[in-house]
């Protein structure tokens, strides 16, 4: 048996590794600009991408099987502390979506982000592929009951993201087209139902998005700020640091959901390629190593993190650019913030686990 390097060792993949530090690279650049300059924003950033890093080395150490043993228990905690914030959540700008730990804040839906794609891969795991129609059905029903109880916070960006976690597992593990089909009727019928259910802020949204000059100065403003930074950085950007929409500040939620403004508008069409050509190469490599997974459980995981993260950003950036209604999603490994960062992260840690246990195992039989 050949000697492991210490990428090997340590469960790493050299390639998606290169592609997560780059990312994270430009997001402390963009971060250092739309925060004013604060060094300790920065550092703050900085810090939680080390316990984050840490996390995913930590994750990639299980193998499948085991991630698949703790599928359930995981599922059952993530609801627990779903309903738990409804009952004692913090409130914070109109939502109820934290847990006061006493030494940090918990947000319980960001746990539910990778719950949900592990309990629907062990699902359907426990039979052959596809799955039937009351595998399906109750797949569907451990992906709606979180989506709910995010969506009561209220939460829609996350319950969104969650959603598509889940429903990324049923669609990889090979779910009818006809049932897809089926769904995505049964959704258009329950439009007008949903516009009932939702907030006032959240319809407000929804009309932003469709003509955002209604409220140039009120709920337009959001949008109508970011168009406006996103066009003006042409085609090679302001330059760094030299971004007027947010320096002067215009565009609010600058260093949060928003962030991709300030990056088109300091490096232009360019940057925003770039920047793009690192995302595809990282969602590429990640289904290639889950795809290649001896699993099925890795499989459907795997290929389940990859598209929630290309989900992520898709969201973001069309949120962004005035394509999507505004949904509160931060772009993946660019925002600031934490809990977002180490859910993704521990996500690459999984899917990093799904491919070098594989080769272990490949060695050891050979």
């Amino acid at each position: 048996m050949r000697d492991q390097s210490l990428s090997e060792r340590l469960h790493m993949d050299v390639p998606l590794l290169l592609g997560l530090t780059m990312l994270c690279a430009i997001g402390l650049i963009t971060l250092y600009s739309a925060g004013g300059q604060e060094a300790a924003v920065v550092l703050r950033q900085f810090l939680r991408m080390l316990l984050a890093f840490g996390l995913m080395v930590l994750v990639a150490q299980f193998p499948p099987g085991r991630l698949a043993r703790w599928s359930v228990p995981l599922y059952g905690i993530g609801l627990l502390l779903l309903v738990l914030v409804l009952m004692i959540g913090e409130v914070g700008k109109g939502a109820q979506r934290w847990l006061d730990l006493g030494v940090f804040r918990f947000q319980p839906s960001e746990l539910a982000k990778l719950a949900v794609p592990m309990a629907v891969a062990w699902l359907l795991a426990q039979r052959e592929l596809p799955p039937s129609l009351p595998r399906v059905f109750a797949a569907g029903v451990l992906i709606l009951i979180p989506v709910l109880l995010i969506a009561k916070q209220p939460d829609l960006g996350t319950a969104v993201i969650v959603a598509v976690a889940g429903f990324s597992v049923l669609f990889v593990g090979g779910m009818s087209w006809r049932l897809i089909g089926a769904a995505v009727l049964l959704a258009a019928a329950s439009a007008p139902t949903l516009w009932y259910l939702m907030h006032d802020y959240q319809r407000r949204r929804v009309h932003m998005f469709l003509d955002p000059e209604q409220d140039p100065l009120g709920s337009g403003y959001h949008i109508i700020q970011s168009k406006i930074a996103i066009g003006s950085g042409g085609l090679y950007g302001k330059g760094w640091l030299n971004g007027t929409q947010s320096h002067l500040d215009f565009l609010p939620e600058r260093s949060t959901d928003f962030i991709f403004a300030v990056y088109c508008e300091e490096f232009g069409l360019m940057g925003v390629l770039l920047l793009i050509a690192i995302y595809a190469l990282i969602i590429a490599r990640g289904l290639y190593l889950a795809l290649y997974s001896q699993e099925v459980y890795g499989r459907l995981l795997g290929c389940g993190i990859m598209l929630t993260f290309f989900a992520y950003m898709f969201v973001n950036m069309g949120m962004v650019v005035g394509q999507l209604p505004v949904v509160g999603i931060p772009l993946p490994l660019i925002s600031h913030g934490g809990t977002s960062l180490v859910t993704l992260l521990a996500g690459f840690g999984m899917v990093m686990s799904v491919h070098s246990h594989r080769r272990l195992l490949s060695e050891k039989v050979g």
